[in-house]
């Protein structure tokens, strides 16, 4: 074998397309192109936004970087320095904490945090807590009840959807 012998694979190599050479070539004149306008020139096409020079909808849109998650949970949070004048026999209960005006919300979870110091032994109830905040509370010889969150999902139409968020209240009643 010789290097004139060496040729490519067979059908590996097409011949190119001649364009504008006459049209019994089946591509003269407007090389397949069609007749005028925009898309018939040189060079590519307009931008994949181009709406026919109406102010295009990426730039209608609000400026704005970054990523919000819309699935997050925000907490209201406490610190064990809040507990400190807590009536002994009574338990921490989201709800009691509302009572006292300690957290604002009822329709967010509470979150405890370890900041300060806990003096005697607490039954505290909230649906999360942080490492520090359950260490200190079990060593002055308090319990800690975890509460689950249901998380309630609202309908993506515009309107109510009362089949789905009373189906919990309808199998309650029948």
């Amino acid at each position: 074998m010789k290097l004139h012998d060496l040729r490519p694979a067979e059908g590996s190599h097409r011949k190119t397309k001649r364009v504008g050479r006459g049209h019994g070539s089946g591509k003269g004149k407007t090389s397949g192109k069609g007749m005028m306008g925009q898309k018939a020139r040189r060079g590519p096409g307009p931008y994949r936004t181009f709406e026919g020079g109406q102010n295009r909808l990426v730039k209608r849109m609000p400026f704005k970087r970054g990523f919000t998650n819309i699935f997050r949970v925000e907490y209201q949070v406490i610190n064990l320095d809040d507990f400190e004048t807590w009536p002994a026999d009574v338990d921490v209960t989201p709800e009691a904490l509302l009572a006292k005006r300690m957290v604002r919300k009822k329709s967010m979870p509470v979150k405890v945090l370890g900041q300060g110091e806990l003096g005697q032994a607490l039954t505290v109830k909230a649906h999360k807590f942080s490492a520090s905040a359950r260490q200190k509370i079990e060593a002055a010889g308090g319990t800690v009840v975890e509460l689950p969150w249901v998380v309630e999902r609202h309908s993506r139409s515009r309107g109510p959807n009362p089949s789905m968020r009373n189906a919990e209240a309808k199998k309650a009643k029948g």
